[in-house]
């Protein structure tokens, strides 16, 4: 007589421990994430008073990035990664070093802030979807949809934000940019986590940008600033440079390992919302009731989701003989 014992996986207090970090490492990454969009307007310019140009910030704050992380591997003595680590920093590196500056600066130019946040509502189905294919994780059907759910506010607060009815729905190229900065943060973002879990979380966004610097050092001088740009604008670089595309990735790359990349991610929920509010003081842009509302109703799809189960892959099983009595309990 065969006996099917039902188990339930329950999270032990190590685990839980380990999500509740992993999802405060990953809120500072966010806020730290969240004021990219502001300060790269700022030093991109618009197309009536330009800065720098796109390429120069993207490929210019890699340089940056990448020589304070060669200071930090040989002071923390980093080993040299291991043979089948090279691909997926090759991978990180396409997807965070070169894919999302490069696609955002140039797209920055064309659009405000508050329209680019809105593409950023796509980030935290897209991060959870390559995280679930990389780690073999099973996210439930609640999980998803309080993903959707939250990513559905996004979308719809940013049409009645921007006035524009349907119509802002349509796809410029500058939001076709940004949609593929998305994708590719969204594979540097998995990758990255998935590294960190055999990597020390600091140095996996470290090499990336080490790795990089053959190809952005000479990208750098060639785009360097023709002619002077504002104060504000080397500001916002700065702050891309040493902030976004380096310390930032030492919080949200280690709370992606402890936490789990499916869940963790879904804190990104809140980045569209956090970047208006930087974007009032950085841009002079308005904030509304109804920006404060939406922001509370997707806060609260984060942490319903977070509660909803994410069940590893079934491991493979042994196939079990019709013609031999079952042992198993």
């Amino acid at each position: 007589m065969t006996t099917t014992v039902m188990t339930t996986t329950v999270m032990t207090s190590d685990a839980r421990a380990r999500l509740h970090k992993g999802l405060w490492l990953g809120l500072l990454g966010i806020v730290i994430f969240s004021v990219t969009l502001p300060m790269t307007r700022l030093a991109v310019g618009t197309p009536d008073a330009p800065q720098m140009s796109g390429v120069f910030i993207a490929v210019g704050r890699a340089v940056v990035a990448a020589l304070l992380s060669g200071v930090f591997l040989l002071v923390t003595r980093a080993p040299l990664p291991k043979r089948g680590d090279w691909w997926p920093l090759v991978l990180i590196s396409g997807g965070v070093v070169f894919g999302f500056p490069l696609l955002t600066s140039v797209a920055m130019r064309h659009v405000e802030a508050m329209h680019a946040s809105v593409i950023v509502g796509v980030l935290p189905l897209a991060t959870a979807a390559v995280g679930a294919l990389l780690h073999r994780q099973r996210p439930s059907l609640g999980f998803w949809a309080c993903a959707a759910l939250g990513s559905a506010l996004v979308v719809v607060f940013a049409v009645l934000r921007s006035g524009q009815g349907a119509a802002g729905l349509s796809i410029s190229l500058a939001d076709t940019l940004l949609l593929a900065a998305m994708a590719c943060a969204a594979v540097g973002y998995g990758y990255g986590a998935q590294l960190s879990q055999r990597m020390q979380a600091e140095h996996v966004i470290c090499w990336a940008l080490v790795i990089a610097l053959p190809l952005t050092l000479p990208l750098a001088l060639i785009t360097w600033p023709a002619t002077p740009v504002s104060a504000a604008a080397w500001g916002g670089f700065a702050y891309l440079a040493v902030f976004s595309m380096w310390l930032g990735f030492f919080a949200w790359y280690r709370g992606l390992a402890l936490g789990g990349t499916v869940r963790v991610s879904q804190v990104q929920l809140v980045q569209p919302f956090l970047s208006m509010l930087f974007a009032v003081p950085l841009l002079g842009e308005r904030m509304d009731a109804v920006t404060v509302g939406f922001s509370l109703a997707v806060i609260a799809t984060v942490f319903i989701g977070k509660k909803m189960p994410v069940h590893p892959a079934a491991p493979a099983q042994s196939p079990v003989s019709p013609l031999l009595p079952d042992s198993r309990p």
